[in-house]
């Protein structure tokens, strides 16, 4: 037997050493971390209802916004959900929701390069805002969903003073998701919490078809 082979030799101990000063940096870099994560959660003692912006070009803010909607209703919470433009194709996620009692106010004219119609899609875009403000008046509804409501300010189809006079004025602990592209900066000015989406890839410009119940 050869117990010269058996020593550790100094590229050993200097592996191991170096592997322990590492584990103790990473250690103490993540409790200097953590000790301001826990005094920005001890700072962060205001509660109330939440507007939430979910904007830009890339795809998944409605996804993102039916994902609040989910996590809301699946800790109990009541929801409402408005869609505007889309409304044409078949949607899971309304499948799913209407399911568990979450109403839905569907604008169903698909969009507004299909209908070419600004008086059309005017009016069809009044009659669910007409249920949106049933929606932000209501102290019963804790989480409001405005699928797309952007496009909405964006073509004038619905007054932006109105928009947020509603918004303002709904119950104090009630949260609205408010998604789409070019958000108009009052929504953004008055928004708790506003998300960019980004596009770096879409495999629709590769020519894919968009799939079920991934993109419908």
């Amino acid at each position: 037997m050869n117990n010269h082979a058996q020593q550790p030799t100094d590229d050993t101990h200097d592996t191991i050493a170096a592997s322990t000063n590492k584990a103790d940096r990473h250690q103490e870099r993540q409790q200097r971390l953590k000790e301001k994560v826990d005094e920005r959660i001890a700072a962060a003692n205001a509660d109330k209802g939440l507007l939430l912006v979910i904007t830009g070009n890339g795809k998944g803010k409605s996804t993102a916004g039916f994902g609040v909607v989910t996590r809301a209703v699946g800790h109990g919470l009541t929801a409402a959900v408005a869609q505007f433009i889309k409304g044409t194709w078949e949607c899971g996620e309304r499948n799913l929701l209407m399911q568990h009692g979450v109403p839905f106010s569907v604008m169903a004219t698909g969009f507004t390069w299909e209908t070419q119609n600004r008086e059309l899609d005017i009016a069809a875009a009044t009659q669910v805002w007409l249920d949106v403000e049933k929606y932000l008046q209501d102290p019963t509804i804790d989480v409001v969903l405005l699928d797309e409501l952007t496009y909405m300010l964006s073509y004038d189809y619905l007054d932006v003073a109105m928009v947020i006079n509603a918004l303002q004025q709904r119950p104090a602990h009630q949260h609205v998701v408010i998604t789409g592209r070019a958000a108009h900066r009052q929504l953004i000015e008055i928004a708790d919490t506003v998300s960019e989406v980004q596009s770096i890839k879409h495999a629709f410009d590769a020519g894919i078809k968009v799939q079920k119940g991934i993109d419908w």
